[in-house]
């Protein structure tokens, strides 16, 4: 895989990344008002892709209050592999 591909890749994995981080520190902050927030709406909009993946891909036993932390770890570990992969010559 090229460079450039695996660049790309790490740049979705970042953006979706940042989105979930930002949701959960503003629910830290918004409380139980944060559904009706602008700023969490935009950032669910841009993690639900990959949020929406990883619920279909875990077994319906897991609570969807946890799916998006689970999803922060997964696009992590893939990052990190990613970064690895592209070291390798």
């Amino acid at each position: 895989m090229s460079a450039l591909l695996i660049s790309l890749l790490r740049a979705l994995i970042e953006v979706a990344m940042l989105a979930l981080l930002g949701q959960g520190l503003l629910g830290l902050i918004a409380g139980t008002t944060r559904q009706h927030n602008p700023v969490w709406q935009l950032l669910r909009l841009i993690a639900s892709p990959a949020v929406r993946l990883m619920r279909w891909l875990l077994p319906a036993a897991i609570l969807d209050r946890h799916v998006p932390a689970l999803t922060f770890l997964a696009l992590l570990w893939l990052w990190l592999w990613l970064a690895w992969w592209r070291q390798q010559p």
